[in-house]
């Protein structure tokens, strides 16, 4: 076992604990690397440390979505719901501590004391995590509660992330947080339409109220695409506010689920519960290089882009 003693010239850096919280940062970045190509380009462009803090938060929200959506075949769904519990309980005691034994919590329990996360946050997302294991069929109700939780929130806690360190913080987070829960409610409502055959035919789960996987019409799924369209005019709005350490990131995810909507739009529902519409990974690099050259500032909406 490696000795440190106090007051030694040993550099802090190289303090045991801290390559154990090197490693947890570590995973936690591999895990979007893993998972999300589009989120993983985004992230990239943030400048440190909110880069670090954005990929703690959405290794934690991947990993609780993992428990509830792939269970291993022995898993019933209270089996999930025990081990989404622990993992809550885990999480809000390591918040509190900063500490824990699992490499994703320790990341995360470490940013949210950084930036000022807490469970008011926390408690929506495992609550609509919570839901999947029980819920088959939403309302307009249940859906919105469900969207808060599992997309809004998450959209809060990276910018608690974007403001960590700003002398106007409170403030602009008041100011910012309705762009940043439309945002999350536009890219949640896109991956309900992209995943609309695998949630409906695999999951078991009907999200899209009105939208009918026996019978999916284009007029149904061009509602839901009108509303996507408000929710990301509503969040392009309050981009050029953000800090340009996380301006250009957010205004590349922007856009690249934008391209994502276009593409829906012009694919029927039909064929969409069939085949999951993608970006290619030469129209991401074109978009992020489109919003740098941007500086992060919104593309102008073509002429009857906004629906509604």
């Amino acid at each position: 076992m490696t000795s440190v003693t106090r007051g030694s010239s040993t550099d802090r850096a190289d303090l045991p604990y801290h390559h154990y919280d090197a490693l947890a940062e570590a995973s936690a970045s591999l895990i979007i690397r893993s998972y999300s190509s589009s989120f993983g380009l985004a992230s990239r462009l943030l400048a440190e440390p909110v880069r670090r803090d954005v990929h703690n938060i959405y290794a934690l929200v991947r990993v609780a979505d993992e428990i509830v959506d792939a269970p291993r075949p022995e898993q019933d769904s209270a089996q999930r719901r025990d081990a989404l519990d622990a993992f809550e309980r885990e999480t809000h005691t390591a918040m509190a501590t900063g500490v824990s034994t699992n490499l994703v919590i320790h990341a995360f329990a470490r940013t949210a004391q950084r930036v000022g996360i807490d469970t008011s946050l926390t408690a929506p997302f495992f609550a609509s995590m919570r839901s999947d294991v029980d819920v088959v069929t939403h309302d307009e109700r249940s859906l919105a509660t469900y969207i808060y939780g599992s997309a809004e929130v998450v959209g809060l806690m990276c910018l608690r992330a974007f403001l960590a360190g700003d002398p106007r913080c409170a403030a602009d987070y008041d100011d910012l947080a309705p762009g940043a829960q439309r945002l999350g409610s536009a890219f949640q409502k896109i991956n309900f339409l992209r995943d609309f055959g695998d949630d409906s035919q695999q999951l078991g789960r009907r999200y899209l109220v009105g939208l009918d996987p026996a019978d999916p019409t284009d007029t149904a799924w061009n509602r839901w695409l009108d509303d996507i369209d408000l929710d990301l005019a509503a969040a392009a709005a309050v981009i050029p506010r953000l800090p340009r350490s996380s301006r250009i990131a957010v205004c590349t995810a922007h856009d690249l689920f934008a391209a994502l909507s276009t593409r829906l739009r012009d694919t029927p529902a039909d064929v969409a519960l069939r085949q999951r519409v993608r970006v290619s990974s030469a129209a991401k690099a074109r978009i992020a290089t489109a919003a740098a050259l941007r500086r992060g500032q919104p593309r102008p909406a073509p002429a009857g882009a906004v629906h509604g």
